[in-house]
């Protein structure tokens, strides 16, 4: 026998592998309960993706002054791949796409020595170019997603409870990133009638320039003292649409209300942002991100306490509901799973005991749960978590455990049958015993 007989080791210390089998027992089910927990395993994204714009400029003049120089500095990048790049006039589009064996712990230094060359070469594009915008952030999974409706509340006070409920959900832990959705942006709207100006005689340009001077941000000083410095703030600033409307416009001798010349009025950006809704009626939306090797069981459970809490917090009529939640596919995926080894167990045991007898039929079933608990102690060491591809492997390699372990223990007995005994294998036959049986037989 080539190598050490691992086999003759563990007969001759039996106390010691027992103990091996408990300790390797016991570190199984530590890990198991310690395992990270998800739908599927992190995915690494490695593209960046880089756009600036140059409004009024054509084809062939963004493309040289903008895409090109934007290129040029981003092949320096360590790990490029290639460069994809999408041009229109005014418009370009890079995506920076590094190679599949680049190690995912230095993707981040990666991204950010691109983001500090960009910013270097910024000075150099043309004026009037806006951005370079990179965004490598594009990768996260949302695995609860939580939508708020309203009754008899408007979408202003509607978001601001949204956002109280994200301050206190980013506290969690295992909670890495919480976007809110359908939230839209207001604006104030001032709408004029050109016939009531063109009556009255008055410049728009003059009515616009009056309002900027007006809410126009400015330093007004400061007062130094002996031991303090006080800021000078200039008061004026508009505080709502209704301070808009008691601006007094001056025209020659001329003085006007805003508010009578023109309509002054809070809105919504138009065109909207992606729209929210929730069995057919707008809401705001909390998506909530776990981080990586995170317990997404753990995660659902905690988000649901504090979201009783939150919505037990919260004025009648806006109303909490959930969405999506990952937690209970994963909890019944990783059920399915204990239930399919639970399962193999017991049909094994009884094909076992009818087919190999008691003892036999013991050490086939004594290997399955043996050798998953060293597979998760492993698992938990190579920060391995509990998702669909894992568990995959794990039903896959049970079905390939069950079928060396019958193999071998019918071999052992087959050997035994044969004159084997437990510690020793059955002498060869000598030479001279070799010699007589062939001349017998001849």
């Amino acid at each position: 026998m080539i190598g050490p007989n691992l086999s003759e080791w563990a007969l001759n210390k039996r106390s010691l592998v027992v103990l091996l089998m408990i300790l390797a027992v016991g570190a199984g089910v530590m890990s198991f309960f310690k395992l990270g927990r998800g739908e599927d395993p992190a995915i690494t994204t490695r593209t960046m993706v880089v756009a600036a714009g140059w409004p009024g400029a054509t084809v062939n003049e963004t493309m040289k002054q903008v895409t090109e120089r934007l290129e040029r500095t981003l092949q320096e990048t360590d790990y490029l791949d290639r460069l994809r790049s999408y041009t229109i006039a005014g418009q370009t589009t890079i995506f920076v796409d590094l190679k599949q064996s680049t190690p995912p712990h230095k993707i981040p230094d990666i991204w950010y020595q691109v983001r500090k060359n960009i910013g270097d070469m910024r000075h150099t594009l043309p004026q009037g170019v806006l951005g370079p915008f990179l965004n490598d952030d594009f990768g996260d999974t949302f695995g609860i997603i939580y939508g708020f409706t309203a009754d008899g509340f408007g979408f202003r006070e509607l978001r601001d409870h949204v956002e109280a409920a994200r301050s206190r959900l980013l506290q969690l832990p295992d909670v890495s990133k919480i976007e809110v959705l359908g939230a839209q942006d207001e604006q104030i709207f001032i709408e004029f009638s050109t016939e009531r100006l063109a009556g009255l005689r008055l410049n728009l340009n003059q009515i616009v320039a009056t309002l900027q001077a007006q809410n126009l941000v400015r330093p007004a000083g400061t007062i130094q003292g002996e031991q303090e410095r006080v800021f000078l703030r200039v008061t004026g600033a508009f505080d709502s649409e209704r301070d808009i409307e008691a601006v007094n416009i001056v025209a020659g001798d001329r003085i006007f209300r805003l508010g009578d010349i023109a309509t002054v009025r809070r809105g919504f950006t138009d065109p909207p942002q992606p729209m929210f809704r929730v069995n057919g009626k707008p809401a705001i939306g909390l998506a909530i991100a776990m981080r990586d090797a995170g317990d997404i069981l753990v995660l659902g459970e905690n988000v649901r306490k504090e979201m009783a809490e939150i919505t037990a917090n919260l004025p009648v009529g806006i109303e909490p509901v959930l969405v999506a939640d990952q937690a209970v596919t994963v909890d019944i995926a990783i059920n399915d799973f204990m239930t399919s080894l639970w399962q193999a167990i017991v049909i094994i045991l009884v094909c076992s005991f009818v087919s190999l007898g008691v003892r036999p039929g013991a050490v086939v079933a004594l290997a399955i749960p043996l050798t998953m608990a060293i597979v998760f102690a492993v698992m938990d060491m190579a920060n391995i978590d509990l998702h669909r591809i894992s568990l995959g492997a794990l039903i896959i390699a049970l079905g390939m455990l069950v079928d060396d372990a019958m193999t071998t223990v019918d071999a052992m007995l087959r050997r035994l049958g044969a004159g084997d005994t437990p510690t020793r294998p059955r002498p060869l036959p000598t030479a001279r015993w070799r010699r007589r049986c062939s001349s017998a037989h001849w």
